[in-house]
Parts: structure tokens; sequence; C-alpha cells
């Protein structure tokens, strides 16, 4: 397998090709993408061939850009231009600007048919926001025990299709049998943090949520691949995996994507340059037991620590790790949503796209990093109809061993479920 980063584009480029051939298990990182669209260079994939689950990726010396704004890929999937910058300013302030989205991912013949948002939340309303402007789905259904709700805000989402750009149905109903079979399902429903409370003092009340969530989108919806943003995320991942009967490839959680864009950020405010500049994936749980392997971090494409002093960077390391408490304090009701409901859709847009993206997400072990049977952050290939696999980083000891013990520790809160 190679790594493909923009100075591997750069030197195909000056040898006078225009088109980069890569293998069907090369990884080709998102700024050599954008750098072969600014030379207008076509990126070919050969022959999909059988790849095994569990692949090794050596540390990425290239220049590598990781979790953009899901606007930014949008654009880098198709060749109409497409806007880059926060979500719809219409849909939370009055006058703000707001510019026209009409891209579609390429490749397919037909938009891809439903996703359906269960929980018309803050969370919710955001990812079903940012699924809506994409405009690769014929129809967005929010899903909420308050239908009024839903409905509410899938007909002011409806109001900014002419200011967006897009032509996506949004529905808003009260219960998952009405929202109809969905190819996509991000589950957000569950009740939220309050100041003072842990993600896993959670576990018990959105364990019964989730799992009657999961076992009716099975019926409904028997061929999804279950999004799960729900907390305590990875137990609750888990849960929906044993409540809804699906294939583990077809069950996965968001927290790595929100946990890595949170580092990015702070690692940006320590020094590291611009946050979309700054490459590194969040693993283990989405909690105290967050890893993030410095080891594999870059920043501007050279190591992160040669920009950032390791006491700044263990600073934000552990500000990102207590982000999500950070914020409920602030707010003081309520908890975080425009990071989380973006890093949802930013999957379920990342599995559309089937590129086999390599993101952090909670999936279930399968033996790689001595880790098997338990749902943790890993860094996972992305495709159509889920995980296509597990990747393995060179991580240090200290580093595996961190993994490792926050796997164990989710193991022991899953204890505290009664069997479904």
């Amino acid at each position: 397998m190679t790594v493909w980063g923009a100075a591997a584009v750069d030197e195909v480029v000056s040898g006078g090709a225009g088109v980069v051939h890569v293998g069907t298990r090369d990884v080709v990182t998102p700024l050599a993408r954008e750098r072969a669209r600014e030379l207008g260079v076509e990126i070919v994939v050969g022959t999909p061939a059988p790849a095994p689950a569990v692949v090794s990726l050596p540390p990425v010396p290239a220049p590598t850009r990781s979790l953009p704004d899901p606007a930014a890929v949008s654009a880098r999937l198709g060749n109409a231009p497409r806007r880059v910058g926060p979500p719809s300013g219409a849909l939370y302030r009055r006058g703000a600007p707001v510019a026209r989205s009409s891209a579609r991912v390429p490749g397919h013949a037909e938009r891809v048919g439903r996703v359906v948002v269960v929980g018309a939340g803050n969370v919710g309303m955001i990812a079903a926001m940012r699924l809506a402007d994409a405009d690769v789905f014929d129809e967005v259904v929010l899903v909420d025990i308050d239908e009024g709700r839903a409905a509410g805000i899938a007909l002011d989402l409806t109001h900014t299709a002419a200011l967006s750009g897009f032509t996506t149905r949004i529905r808003g109903v009260g219960t998952i049998e009405e929202a109809g079979r969905a190819d996509y399902v991000v589950l957000t429903a569950g009740k939220p943090r309050t100041p003072g409370m842990s993600r896993s003092d959670l576990i018990a009340t959105n364990a019964a949520i989730v799992g009657d969530v999961a076992s009716r989108l099975a019926r409904t919806s028997p061929d999804a691949v279950i999004v799960v943003v729900t907390n305590p995320l990875d137990e609750m991942t888990q849960h929906a995996w044993t409540s809804s009967g699906f294939p583990s490839q077809r069950v996965v959680g968001m927290a790595g994507v929100l946990d890595t864009a949170r580092f990015q950020a702070l690692a940006s405010l320590a020094g590291a340059g611009p946050a979309d500049g700054v490459a590194a994936f969040a693993l283990g749980s989405h909690g105290e037991e967050m890893v993030i392997p410095l080891s594999q971090a870059t920043a501007g494409g050279r190591p992160i620590l040669e920009r950032v002093g390791p006491a700044d960077l263990d600073a934000a390391v552990d500000r990102a790790r207590g982000s999500g408490a950070e914020v409920v304090g602030l707010l003081r009701s309520g908890s975080a949503f425009m990071a989380p409901g973006t890093s949802a859709a930013r999957m379920v847009l990342a599995m559309v796209a089937d590129r086999g993206e390599v993101m952090p997400a909670a999936v279930l072990a399968d033996g790689s990093y001595g880790i098997r049977d338990v749902y943790v952050g890993l860094p996972a290939r992305l495709g159509r109809r889920g995980v296509q696999g597990i990747v393995e980083l060179d991580l240090r000891p200290a580093e595996l061993a961190a993994l490792r013990e926050a796997a164990d520790r989710i193991r022991e809160r899953l204890g505290a479920l009664a069997p479904t």
C-alpha cells in the first residue's frame, strides 16, 4: 500500500503526466485530492482486488489534512464549484450571508435514496442541515417523539433550499416507521448531559432509548448503515449493534471524527498552523480514555512536535478530551451540537462517496491492536456499506497500551448493561 500526498501528485505532474494511477489499497490524502483538482489532474483507481480487513499504515510524512469541513469534502467529490465555509446562517441567525450549493457525487447514476436522522434536537438539526446541503440524497427525514419539532425544523430547513441551492426533500415525522426505509441512519436520540454529569452517567437511560430505536430500525430498514451519536458513545454503539442484529460493519460510532476535529482546532490555537493542516487520529473512548497518538500527528506535513512544544501539545490533548464537558459548562443548558452534528454528517458523506476514506470511528475490534469483540475508536476505512476494514497504525508502546486500556474500560462499562 502507498500513501499519496500532495508532493507525490506534484512529482507525477512534473513528469508530464495528466493522470495519477493509484492502487485500490492505496491511501490518497485529502490534500493530495485537492492538489490534483487544482492542477486538473485525474486520480484513477485501479481495478478493485480483494483486500484484507486489516492493513498496515506507516506514519505519513507527506503533507496531509484530515477531517475538513463537509462542504469542502463535497466540493472535492464533484466537478461543480462548491462553497466552503460554515453552514447556512439562515438557520440560526438573521441576516447572515449564504451561498449557493449544487455539487453532486460523481460516479453514481442515481442519487442516494434516504437518510433518516433520529432525534430532532440540536445535534440532529445540524446533521440534517449538513446532509441536505450536500444535495446527494433524495430525502432527509427527521424523526422525533416531538413530531411538531421535527416537522418544524424540516420546514425551516426546506425554506433554505433556494438559498443553499439543494433539491433534497426534507420531512419531519413522529415515528421511525413513518420515516420509511433508510439507506443511512444518524442516531442522535437520547438524554443530553447536564453540568457535572459524565457521559457514563447516561448509560442506563440512553440504553433503553437506543435499544428500542435500533430494533425498530432493523425492522423498517434492514439494509441501513447506522451512525451512532448518542452518549456514552462507545457503549451505545455496541448496544445498537446487538439490539439491531446488524453486521458490525453497518453499525459505527461517530466520536473519533469529533474528537479529532477538536484536537485540530486546539492544536491550531497552540501554534500548529491552520486547523485543517493538522492531521491526527483520536482513538480509544469518547471520554477520559481518549487517545491521540502524537507519533502519528502532523502539522503542515511535518511532525507536529516540530511546530508545538510537548507541554502545549499535552494541554491540547487534555482540553480536547474534556471539550464536551467544557461546552456543557459554558452553555449551562444543553451540550455541544455544531461540531457533533457536522461530524456525523461528515461520516455519512464519506460513506456515500465510497472512496475508502480512513477516518477514526467506534468500530467492533477484530484483533487489530490486540483488541477484540468490543466497540472502540480505531482508524477505519469507510465505504458505501459501512466499515470496510480497520487500519493499523505504527503506534508507540505507550500509545498502544493506552488504547488497550481504553478498550478494557469500555468493556467494564458494558457490563452494567442488561442483556437485550
